[in-house]
């Protein structure tokens, strides 16, 4: 198991310096910019906050869940995509636990903590 953790972290890590590290910011980015779009989107519609309402639960998370799905599953598909590649060509082999790990941080992470800030940000301007 050791040796298992080892091996991840090394992997997550030598992938900043890596081949396609472009990636690192341009998905973050892409999320963001998505994010920013939803966020003034729920300010013009009224919606509460993105994260408030997956944490507190009920029927409006599912509904927040399924239109944040809408806008970031194809970054998040694509970050899974290009981080099979990466492995496939650096590392010869594909651990799926890692692309699954970096593409939340790199697609779904950023997106979360965007999406409230922008909607109270676009909440002040209208």
């Amino acid at each position: 198991m050791d040796e298992i953790l080892q091996r991840f972290w090394t992997d997550l890590v030598e992938r900043i310096g890596g081949p396609v590290s472009t990636r690192l910011v341009l998905q973050p980015l892409t999320a963001i910019l998505l994010a920013t779009r939803s966020g003034f989107r729920d300010a013009r519609t009224g919606r509460r906050p993105y994260l408030v309402v997956l944490i507190s639960g009920g029927s409006e998370s599912r509904d927040q869940l399924r239109h944040g799905w809408e806008d970031i599953g194809r970054v998040f598909v694509m970050a899974l995509v290009i981080d099979a590649i990466y492995q496939a060509f650096v590392l010869h082999w594909f651990y799926p636990g890692e692309a699954l790990i970096t593409a939340v941080v790199l697609a779904i992470v950023p997106y979360a903590l965007m999406r409230g800030p922008a909607a109270r940000l676009a909440r002040r301007w209208l």
